[in-house]
């Protein structure tokens, strides 16, 4: 009679061993399926926790991907900026040359007639400087919004973009420069006060002598009354001896409050001494006519453009008068360089906001380096995990083949090996 015990036991080793195969095969299949793909962890089921992890860095990764390409964008906007505005600065340097030039007594009409050529073709060319786009088409100073063209050539040149100069963040810089800063804001005179000549119905200084001062200073600050002055020259018939009167034409009669103190009065004049007066002091060189007059009013803001238009017409229409020549050219060369440091200082905003790219480039290459670091641990795509991989790989194939040779001798463990 057949041992019941015996028969279940064969089953039961059967059964157990086709199951270790199948066990042992699913291992190796699953390792190399890891293997191919080089993680641990590609499915959701595989790893829930890591699988979330995984999805959190790769959401990461992709966040830092385009901050990078959007900084990438905007550094490469302010980079052209930046070299606009230097363009704009070689401009002036060259309008300036030229104003110098203007001065010489031996220039003919046809050549101040070129030299005003040359200078209108300057302004042209920083007005198109001053309306650069990117290669978006995107204005480079339209600061906080602007049409495409930001500067609107006429008289004078008008901005018609937003003034103000957009903020930077952690990981994004402003994309445009404010113009209005760079352009616009531009005081006349030294900043406090300018003086000018009087002036005919066309333009032509109405002086008929030589006098012409130079953009003068402020001696006291807390002196300077922010009025209107006239200065008026005197020249006695008989000894020719030539005099000097300040006026105040915001208030005539210095009665305040507080009193203020007297302006000078029938005062000698010496060419190239200063006149002071309320804080107030500058130069006139030149001889003077009898009448002649010079104001003094407090400074106004102008623009680069108002600048450059201003001492073309005063060059202009100077025509063989020396003195409204010198005085042109001595404002002129005092508030171009005035906007020379405008746009330096832009510039120099432009080249800081580069720098602020760069270290703004270095965190998020760091950033993305930590990050992709995490996405490996958690996917077990590092190579620690690979190496375990590795050697997890050749022990399940040494397993599976010990449960092959295993099933290979249970197979035997049959009745009919036995019955003949």
């Amino acid at each position: 009679m057949t041992n019941p015990f015996a028969r279940i036991g064969t089953a039961n080793a059967y059964d157990s061993a086709l199951r270790n195969i199948s066990a042992r095969q699913n291992a190796v299949v699953n390792l190399q399926g890891q293997m191919s793909s080089g993680k641990n962890v590609s499915r959701g089921s595989d790893d829930p926790t890591a699988a979330a992890q995984a999805e959190r860095a790769t959401t990461r990764l992709s966040q830092i991907d385009t901050q990078q390409r959007a900084l990438t964008a905007q550094r490469n906007t302010i980079a052209s900026a930046e070299a606009t505005l230097g363009n704009v600065n070689s401009s002036l340097q060259d309008f300036r040359d030229k104003i110098v030039n203007a001065g010489n007594g031996a220039y003919t009409p046809t050549d101040r007639a070129n030299l005003l050529q040359q200078l209108t073709s300057l302004r042209e060319q920083v007005l198109s400087y001053a309306n650069q786009t990117d290669s978006n088409g995107q204005p480079l100073f339209g600061g906080l919004g602007s049409t495409s063209t930001p500067f609107a050539d006429g008289s004078p040149v008008a901005y018609n973009g937003l003034g103000g100069q957009a903020g930077s963040n952690g990981n994004l810089i402003a994309s445009t420069i404010d113009g209005q800063a760079a352009f616009m804001n531009v005081p006349t005179g030294n900043g406090t006060f300018a003086i000018s000549l009087p002036r005919n119905a066309d333009g032509t200084v109405s002086n008929a002598g030589s006098a012409w001062a130079d953009l003068g200073k402020v001696t006291s600050p807390s002196a300077v009354t922010g009025h209107q002055y006239t200065l008026t020259f005197s020249v006695d018939p008989t000894t020719k001896a030539t005099t000097y009167s300040v006026g105040d034409l915001t208030d005539p009669t210095r009665a305040g409050p507080p009193a203020l103190p007297a302006l000078p009065s029938n005062v000698a004049y010496k060419a190239g001494e200063a006149i002071a007066f309320d804080g107030q002091s500058f130069v006139v060189k030149g001889t003077p006519a009898n009448g002649d007059t010079m104001g003094v009013a407090p400074s106004k803001t102008s623009s680069i453009f108002q600048v450059m238009d201003q001492a073309i017409s005063d060059i202009g229409k100077a025509g063989s008068n020396v003195g409204a020549i010198a005085h042109t050219v001595a404002q002129s060369l005092g508030q171009i360089d005035t906007a020379a440091i405008r746009v330096s200082a832009s510039r120099g905003y432009a080249g800081e906001l580069l720098n602020r790219a760069d270290r703004i480039g270095e965190a998020q290459e760091s950033r993305s380096v930590q990050v992709t670091g995490d996405l490996a641990i958690a996917e077990g795509s590092d190579q620690n995990s690979q190496v375990k991989r590795i050697s997890d790989f050749q022990n399940q194939q040494t397993n599976y083949s010990a449960a092959l040779q295993s099933y290979a001798q249970i197979q035997k463990l049959s009745l009919f090996n036995y019955i003949g």
